[in-house]
């Protein structure tokens, strides 16, 4: 079910009031099953799969918690990150990697053959799989302690607001934090209705089916114009456009998904993660990662950048973490050369700008902050480019056509016009409420008649500037 479907918000409005009807281990109970319909809904035959690391990583966390051996421990986190990344590379990226070892071994001379595997990418699948192993992961820094019941762990897992495209919620045995570490907390104290509940889950699920219904789907009908046609019918111009487009169509389809999610939840009393605070605002790249896509970009750094020895050690050392972190972070996101890239190429960036010093400035007048925010955008967009391209020819192909074509045509001319029609009202509201309260809730405390201009406003583009087709979220792929 998608989100900015009638399907799905039919299935929801049936959920709720039964959920709100129902006691509290009841809850539990019936938002499971509500959470496996929402999954099954899409494909029934994946449900044994969730259902499988589910199982196992419940009772490996058992054995975790109720061994005093290091060695067994050990052990027991080693067999879960194994198993999980086992199903996760046979239907992820076994046929990329087989591909790859049996081009390299023909190209010197050795021929080779390996069997295909015909599957289907299970949707969320990288989502639910690094959620589940950082319960194991905590167990076993001793940050979280065991689920209290299977059932309680079993929808942490698979809560459907956030299964299939995050944000990847940790388990927290003291609550919710800022990084919203306490979701398994959260499932297994009982819900009661906050007075706020219904006007910040409507906040963000407007501001959330905004981002994705208006900017979003329009924005992916000017990048598909644009990456679907051949290089040699493209200016260099109508490709750095295109470009800025799909800036625009991955962070307000992502950060819609993640905003919906927030809503939908808030509605049944559980709080999720922001995963997103105005990335395009960064003045930096680990100001960018501490904007853009939150629950991942801190998942990587305490289980494996920190794991790997983090910023201690040599200047090298502190290098090499970062490379490797964002490599896997690249790759973590589909089985293609366009991401080792991009996650190479985030990893690089870090890397300059600690070696220059410029990740340490920390007051800037107006005009330097300006600069490097507008300098961190071209950045970024650089790295949208292969990110967005089918393979690397086609990332090539782009960048001579923008070094060397500069035509200003009016393909170019009007998509920078719908850009500006459809982004920058959400970029300037969302400078607005984080310049005014230091997060976008400010507006839910603002007059009514602020509130509700707003929220007629988002309303009436969701009526009349609808794109001609809705397209799945993009995140849905990984």
């Amino acid at each position: 079910m998608l989100f900015n479907s009638w399907t799905f918000w039919i299935f929801f409005a049936i959920v709720v009031p039964i959920y709100w009807l129902l006691p509290f281990r009841l809850q539990i109970f019936f938002l499971l099953a509500a959470s496996y319909l929402f999954y099954g809904w899409w494909d029934w035959r994946f449900l044994p799969l969730v259902t499988f690391s589910t199982v196992m990583d419940f009772y490996l966390g058992i054995l975790i918690a109720s061994t005093s051996s290091e060695a067994n421990k050990g052990r027991y986190v080693w067999l879960s990150v194994v198993v999980n990344l086992l199903l996760l590379g046979i239907f992820k990226y076994y046929n990329f990697f087989s591909n790859e070892l049996i081009t390299a071994l023909n190209s010197i001379g050795i021929p080779a053959s390996l069997p295909v595997v015909q599957v289907i990418l299970p949707v969320g699948i990288s989502f639910y799989t690094f959620q589940s192993m950082s319960y194991i992961f905590d167990i076993a820094r001793g940050v979280t302690k065991p689920a209290t019941s299977f059932w309680s762990f079993a929808l942490y897992v698979s809560f459907f607001p956030h299964l299939v495209a995050g944000p990847i919620m940790r388990s927290g045995a003291k609550g919710q934090d800022a990084l919203g570490r306490g979701l398994l907390k959260q499932i297994e104290t009982p819900r009661v209705h906050r007075s706020d509940d219904f006007a910040v889950g409507l906040y963000y699920i407007l501001l959330g089916l905004f981002k994705k219904v208006v900017i979003g789907d329009n924005m992916a009908v000017l990048v598909n114009t644009i990456f679907s046609r051949d290089t040699s019918q493209l200016t260099g111009i109508e490709c750095l456009v295109g470009i800025y487009a799909f800036a625009w169509q991955i962070y307000a389809d992502f950060s819609g998904y993640s905003s919906i999610a927030q809503g939908v939840a808030r509605w049944m009393g559980i709080d999720l993660m922001d995963n997103f605070k105005v990335p395009y605002l960064a003045i930096s790249p680990s100001d960018f990662w501490r904007r853009w896509h939150i629950s991942l970009s801190t998942w990587l750094r305490d289980y494996l950048y920190i794991a790997l020895g983090g910023n201690r050690g040599g200047e090298y050392t502190v290098l090499r973490n970062l490379m490797i972190t964002m490599v896997l972070g690249g790759i973590w996101h589909g089985a293609n050369w366009t991401f080792v890239f991009w996650g190479l190429y985030h990893g690089a960036l870090l890397s300059i700008y600690r070696l220059m010093g410029w990740e340490k400035v920390r007051t800037l007048s107006i005009i330097d902050r300006s600069w490097r925010i507008v300098l961190m955008f071209h950045l970024i967009c650089f790295g949208w480019l292969l990110f967005r391209a089918e393979n690397m020819q086609q990332v090539g192909e782009f960048l001579y056509l923008m070094a060397t074509d500069w035509r200003v045509t009016p393909t170019a001319t009007a998509m920078l016009g719908l850009i500006a029609f459809y982004a920058l009202p959400l970029f300037i509201f969302e400078y607005w409420t984080t310049s005014r309260a230091k997060n976008l809730l400010g507006l839910t405390q603002s007059p009514w008649i602020a509130r509700a201009s707003l929220y007629a406003y988002a309303v009436l583009m969701l009526i009349v500037f609808q794109a001609p087709e809705s397209h799945e979220f993009i995140y849905f792929q990984f």
